[in-house]
Parts: structure tokens; C-alpha cells; sequence
């Protein structure tokens, strides 16, 4: 069976522990990524990770077998952007306010943003994973045309019915919900089952 391939895309917005675990969970499932980091991104994973290298293993964090190819920001010749080479979608992870104003009015001149306008055409998904707030109206304008245009605006907002017990918990929550997006098979206990589930009496409004 061929690996599905994806891109993700590291931009400068706070949350670098939110693209380290997606690229966890895109590896273990099999994944094939291409993986685009911008300069802020990368002074991001430095700041937030620790990260000195920006080789895969560095970015990851933990020894796993992986299939990811690093291509570089400004390189807008790389295969993911043409709609010829075949992806199944693309995340911005963390996706910066400036990200998502670029993406939005369809700049293409760097390798993010071309990738993404291509991801948009091609129609084929595109989630941004927004994490800066309060959102203003000029985000809120920008995520309107984003959506309108078929990609899915993804904030970093994690649920907690699943009554988290620490940060990882929060941040499995969220890059699970990405890869469901993405329909990739993850093993986080992220999805609500129903009270009854989680061994409630149903008898809360009584």
C-alpha cells in the first residue's frame, strides 16, 4: 500500500510542542512529510524545544523511524509546489497570524505559501493551525476568505471532557484532532464517547 504523504509547514506562532507531536503522530502512522520550517519557525522550535540542529531527529525529539524530507523555505521549486506531485494535505503548525495573512491573499514566494496555494487549488486539505489570541478582525477577515476557499481553520483549542491531567494530554487532544482531520490513525484518547463511557451515572441534569 503507498504511504500517504503530506506537508507540514512550522511557522513562527507559539507552539512548537504542537508540531512536534504532529510529526510524531504522522511518523508512527507511516506518513511520508515534507516538512518546511520558516526563519521565525525556526527561532520558535530554538526558543520553545531546544532545538539546535533542525535535522528530523532534532525536531522529533525521541529515536522513531521516520520518512520526513526537509526542503528549504525559499526553495519555490520544490516538487510539493506543483499540483502535479501528489499529497494528501497539508498542516501549518503553529500557523502565525502573518501566516495566515499570506495565505490567505494567495502569495506564493516562499515554499509555505506556494505549498499551501497549491493545496487550496488542487483541493485537497489545508488546515492551519491557528494559536495567537485574542483573534482580531483582520484575522477573523482572513479566516473567513480562508475558509471560503476550502481550507480548514483549525485553532488550538483543546477540549477537556477527557478531564486532561497534564500538558501532553492538552496537546494530544489537539494534534489528534488534526490527524483525524487528515484521517490518519493515532492511538491518543482523544474522542468523546458519551458519559456512559467514562463510567458517569447519566443522571447529571437530574
Amino acid at each position: 500500500m503507498q504511504k500517504k504523504t503530506f506537508i507540514l509547514g512550522i511557522t513562527g506562532a507559539s507552539g512548537a510542542i504542537y508540531a512536534r507531536k504532529i510529526l510524531r503522530g504522522l511518523s508512527a502512522a507511516g506518513c511520508r512529510i515534507h516538512l518546511v520550517i520558516s526563519p521565525a519557525g525556526r527561532r520558535l522550535l530554538h526558543d520553545e524545544l531546544g532545538v539546535e540542529h533542525f535535522d528530523p531527529d532534532d525536531i522529533l525529539g525521541e529515536a522513531m523511524p521516520h520518512d520526513i524530507i526537509p526542503l528549504p523555505y525559499n526553495d519555490i521549486g520544490a516538487c510539493i509546489a506543483s499540483g502535479s506531485y501528489k499529497t494528501s494535505g497539508m498542516v501549518v503548525a503553529p500557523c502565525s497570524s502573518n501566516k495566515l495573512a499570506e495565505i490567505s491573499r494567495g502569495l506564493g514566494d516562499n515554499l509555505i505559501g506556494r505549498a499551501a496555494q497549491v493545496t487550496l487549488k488542487e483541493r485537497r486539505p489545508l488546515i492551519l493551525l491557528h494559536r495567537e489570541m485574542p483573534i482580531g478582525l483582520i484575522e477573523l477577515r482572513n479566516m473567513c476568505q480562508l475558509a471560503e476557499a476550502g481550507a480548514i481553520i483549525c485553532p488550538a483549542s483543546p477540549g477537556f471532557y477527557k478531564t486532561p491531567q497534564s500538558i501532553d494530554d492538552l496537546v494530544n487532544m489537539v494534534a489528534g484532532r488534526v490527524l483525524d482531520l487528515l484521517d490518519v490513525p493515532h492511538n491518543w484518547d482523544t474522542r468523546w464517547m458519551g458519559a456512559g463511557a467514562r463510567g458517569d451515572s447519566g443522571n447529571i441534569l437530574k
